[in-house]
């Protein structure tokens, strides 16, 4: 059975909403910070941190993407956005799904992607397994 975990954007957060695009240089981000760590540490932690190549089946580039891995260890991430309507207020939405036969590797390497970009976009995350983290100023 597949899992997901949403990036939800609330009041506060830096952005509304992001595109497939946007998210794809969220991730980018994430590696070149991973490769500028590796520096510090003369070894190429890029490959180790992000062991996953960006993909999409075509024709259905504009509605979602995944990560493929590199690695026996870790097979897929799915990323994909949408709304819904919260107390009247529309709200976008990050999704990150686990399909089906996804590895512990790719759900811990999920939830360090979901929490990367949550913290940077200032926004709500639930996690895979139901929790909250609110990554937006609240008063």
């Amino acid at each position: 059975m597949s899992q997901s975990a949403y990036i939800v954007f609330v009041e506060g957060s830096e952005q509304e909403k992001l595109t497939l695009d946007e998210i794809k240089q969220q991730l980018l981000h994430y590696r070149e910070q991973m490769a500028l760590t590796g520096r510090q540490l003369n070894w190429d932690y890029a490959d180790a941190a992000f062991p996953y190549v960006l993909a999409a089946r075509p024709g259905e580039e504009d509605q979602w993407f995944y990560l493929e891995g590199r690695d026996p260890m870790y097979r897929f991430i799915l990323f994909g956005t949408g709304s819904s309507a919260v107390d009247g207020t529309q709200r976008h939405h990050i999704q990150i799904v686990l399909p089906e036969g996804a590895t512990h590797g790719d759900k811990a390497k999920a939830n360090e992607l979901c929490k990367f970009i949550a913290k940077r976009l200032k926004a709500q995350l639930r996690l895979f397994n139901g929790r909250t983290l609110h990554y937006n100023p609240r008063k």
